[in-house]
């Protein structure tokens, strides 16, 4: 048995894995989707990087979880990079879904792919938080309307504190034992700093023909792949 633990993408809670966990449970499996401080129910504590860092270790340790599959969902693969090599052995896998990944001293704002000084505008302009994504962005994401409704009406603001604040990593990500799902409709291609990831030993690529929320628009092709991955 793996104890799956599921950090959704930003502005996003526990509650965005809700038709995944009913897969992962029925196959056996420990299934732990937590919000991360300053979103969803947690919405007002204060959060910066290293939070959501410690909220995973915190509850991986809590649980006292072992054969840990950690899942990190777009922003939130930059934190559970950094919790995958802190929880030590009780790591069987870290699975990166259509997500960023960490690299020392850069962050969320500093790898923006329009620029950090774009998104670092739009964080100022908005009281230090990242505003909800709207019904315009899920355009050409594969989902349906009422999965579109569903996420942008469950979207919390989400603290500008954890996209800025630089990743800490102690040794070299590629040497995690990682999978790396591309979501098609959100690009054919991963970034540069994941092809690189891949071309190492410990890393493999699964790309799902659907777009960045596959929790939302294939939720049993992802429970599928996380199968997979615990196997």
């Amino acid at each position: 048995m793996s104890n799956f633990v599921l950090i959704a993408g930003a502005w996003l809670g526990a509650w965005a894995w809700d038709d995944v966990v009913p897969t992962l449970r029925a196959a056996g499996h420990g299934v732990h989707p937590l919000t991360l401080s300053g979103l969803a129910d947690k919405r007002g504590l204060p959060a910066g990087q290293q939070t959501h860092v410690r909220d995973i270790v915190d509850e991986v340790e809590r649980l006292d979880l072992r054969d840990v599959v950690l899942v990190g969902h777009s922003y939130s693969g930059i934190p559970v990079g950094q919790a995958a090599e802190r929880i030590g052995d009780r790591l069987a896998r870290v699975v990166f879904v259509d997500s960023s990944v960490p690299a020392d001293g850069e962050s969320f704002v500093s790898t923006w792919w329009e620029g950090p000084a774009k998104l670092a505008a739009a964080l100022a302009g908005n009281g230090g938080f990242w505003a909800p994504l709207t019904k315009a962005d899920c355009d050409g994401q594969g989902l349906t309307d009422e999965q579109t409704a569903r996420l942008v009406d469950g979207a919390t603001p989400h603290p500008g504190a954890s996209l800025a604040d630089p990743a800490v990593l102690a040794r070299p990500l590629g040497e995690l034992p990682a999978t790396y799902i591309k979501c098609l409709l959100d690009g054919a291609e991963p970034s540069d700093d994941v092809v690189r990831l891949l071309a190492g030993e410990q890393w493999r690529l699964v790309e799902l023909n659907t777009g960045h929320w596959p929790m939302f628009s294939q939720p049993d092709g992802l429970a599928r792949i996380l199968l997979d991955t615990a196997r």
